[in-house]
């Protein structure tokens, strides 16, 4: 396999990624709806910007406490995605397409090629089939290395989806990180994203591979583009419910304004996530769901269907 697995992987990687980046993108924008910032919360408020806690009725020359602010309405996937059309324009659904390129280039080409040499390395010398606990290892590792290598890529992915920076491209955005944050906020998030990529790399690739293996064995479908899209919708359900929490912490973690002088909104991703459940409660780690299902189902769909097609290709050399 050596070379061929991560070519097969980085061009399937790629395709599938700029195919589906606006659903990413609509998905980081709703896993930071109603985020609070607990250093600007911490900071005292100018006096004009404080509301009284009573005011004074001249009619009945009472004190009444005012009105409670206006409730934040969850905006869903869909309204998202209209209200960046209109407010900004087609080509911001593609905001920081250039970082996908980016990463998949470096984290799924890595994920996916070093997974391929493990399941041959590990696979049972007799059947030549790879068991499923060691299929999910294999992607335990495969996702940690790739996630390691793509961090600085990702970090910049979700700062230019989540809009507000004046970013031209992933290079431009990775040397302004560097420069004014520090090459260390390159790696901004990294336990996280680290285990994120573990989890979605072990229940994608792992599901994949299981959910093929068990439709060919069991006659139900042949092997072509049926089974693969089967198999392939499947596993990007598992790993849209194995990793939604985790990525909705990992965005916030690097989407987060370090201001000089003043304590970081979070201090970690546990920091993150307690604060998180406290002020929105536990739901709040599957915000951007129906997105990530909506992204992730047709991102391994494009993913496996063509790496299926790209190996009959490459399958002569």
């Amino acid at each position: 396999m050596g070379i061929k697995g991560f070519v097969e992987g980085g061009i399937a990687s790629i395709v599938a990624g700029c195919s589906t980046h606006p659903l990413d993108l609509i998905k980081v924008r709703m896993q930071l709806q109603g985020e609070s910032n607990p250093a600007r919360a911490a900071a005292p408020q100018p006096i004009h910007n404080l509301r009284p806690a009573f005011a004074y009725n001249s009619h009945s020359a009472t004190l009444v406490a005012p009105p409670p602010p206006p409730a934040t309405v969850r905006a869903g996937p869909i309204s998202v995605g209209v209200k960046i059309f209109q407010t900004e324009g087609v080509k911001a659904l593609f905001s920081g397409v250039s970082a996908t390129v980016l990463r998949q280039t470096l984290y799924s080409t890595t994920r996916m090629g070093l997974y391929e040499i493990l399941k041959v390395k590990w696979a049972d010398p007799n059947s030549g089939n790879l068991p499923l606990a060691r299929k999910i290892f294999a992607g335990l590792v495969a996702g940690g290395v790739g996630a390691a290598v793509g961090n600085p890529a990702d970090v910049a992915m979700v700062r230019m989806q989540a809009g507000g920076r004046d970013y031209k491209n992933v290079i431009d955005a990775i040397s302004k990180m560097a420069r004014s944050e520090g090459v260390l906020s390159l790696w901004r998030g990294s336990s996280l994203t680290v285990n994120r990529a573990m989890i979605v790399t072990a229940s994608q690739l792992a599901s994949y591979d299981q959910i093929k293996e068990a439709i060919l064995d069991r006659h139900l479908m042949k092997d072509g583009l049926g089974t693969h899209v089967t198999a392939s919708f499947a596993a990007g359900f598992v790993a849209s419910v194995a990793s939604n929490p985790i990525d909705v912490i990992k965005t916030r973690v690097m989407n987060m304004k370090v201001e000089a002088g003043r304590d970081p909104p979070y201090t970690g991703a546990l920091d993150c996530a307690l604060k998180t459940v406290r002020a929105e409660g536990p739901m709040a780690l599957y915000k951007g769901f129906i997105p990530t299902i909506s992204r992730q189902g047709p991102f391994t769909v494009v993913l496996f269907v063509t790496l299926e097609q790209i190996r009959k290709v490459l399958k002569d050399y």
